[in-house]
């Protein structure tokens, strides 16, 4: 198991999370962003910069992807071709996505889109809270409790 993190969007505090995790279980860990990022020295830790563009981060996790490999995103079409192939899938505020909750995801963010095309306000997520983190924290411990 590896995971993959859709890192330009990822807030600082679940990257801290994640590189504790990391050192502590041994597991790979690969931030994918569009910008330089400068993550702590660690042979488990390790950064890939890819092009600006549209889901260019999203692709090349895709691309990398192998069953059984966990993504951290708030992406939900990411989240939905991560399923696909085999991957597991969780938000940065510990919401796990499984096959039988992502249709609804994404039919609620397409009926998001459509209404903030229209010119209705739907405002953005709540800021991080201390509930959201530890939500993530105690998630990502339960998926890499299971690997074998």
């Amino acid at each position: 198991m590896q995971i993959w993190v859709d890192a330009d969007a990822c807030p600082n505090v679940i990257k801290e999370i994640l590189y504790r995790a990391a050192e502590r279980v041994g597991v790979p860990l690969i931030l994918v962003a569009n910008q330089p990022l400068r993550t702590p020295p660690s042979q488990y830790i390790r950064s890939i910069q890819v092009a600006a563009g549209f889901d260019v981060a999203d692709n090349e996790i895709v691309r990398q992807l192998e069953p059984g490999d966990l993504v951290i995103t708030a992406d939900i079409p990411l989240a939905a071709e991560v399923l696909e192939k085999g991957g597991e899938a969780i938000n940065p505020r510990g919401e796990r996505y499984t096959r039988d909750t992502i249709r609804e995801r994404l039919a609620m963010r397409d009926l998001m889109d459509e209404l903030r095309g229209s010119g209705i306000q739907t405002g953005g997520p709540p800021a991080l809270d201390k509930g959201d983190r530890q939500a993530f924290a105690n998630q990502l411990d339960r998926l890499l409790a299971r690997r074998p």
